[in-house]
């Protein structure tokens, strides 16, 4: 009888330490899967960001938005710094950050021209008035 307690006895211990194994395994293979993840280049970010950097000069954003043009060319060369070290969130973040100025100052480009195109034609419709005016006289 005291043959079967001491089983018991040693069962219980044996079950605790192959669940505490198993913990173990299971913590470390979650942080394997995190570091994996942050490890990880954000080469796709980088595009989008480049992309929109080259769209923002095509628009005119370094004649009609310098400050926001310049603050997104700061940032994306940060965010290729923070590449080449290897910090892959800072570069990230970034690179994020670079687009979204990007992209203002691309709108600010755009709503620029605009708006000089609605002068534009403001002022022709007036050289027309007058012309008009003067051919009526």
């Amino acid at each position: 009888m005291e043959l079967t307690t001491m089983k018991t006895r040693t069962a219980k211990p044996l079950s605790t330490h192959v669940r505490g194994l198993k913990l173990a395994a299971l913590a470390l293979g979650s942080s394997l899967v995190l570091a994996g993840c942050a490890g990880n280049p954000p080469t796709e970010q980088y595009a989008v960001t480049q992309s929109a950097v080259n769209s923002a000069v095509s628009a005119g954003g370094t004649e009609f938005a310098a400050v926001e043009m310049k603050a997104a060319q700061d940032k994306f060369k940060q965010a290729e710094i923070a590449m080449h070290d290897k910090k892959y969130d800072e570069a990230k973040l970034l690179a994020e950050q670079a687009e979204w100025d990007a992209r203002v100052a691309e709108r600010k480009a755009q709503a620029a021209k605009a708006q000089k195109a609605v002068q534009d034609a403001r002022q022709g419709v007036q050289d027309v008035r007058q012309e008009g005016m003067r051919s009526a006289e």
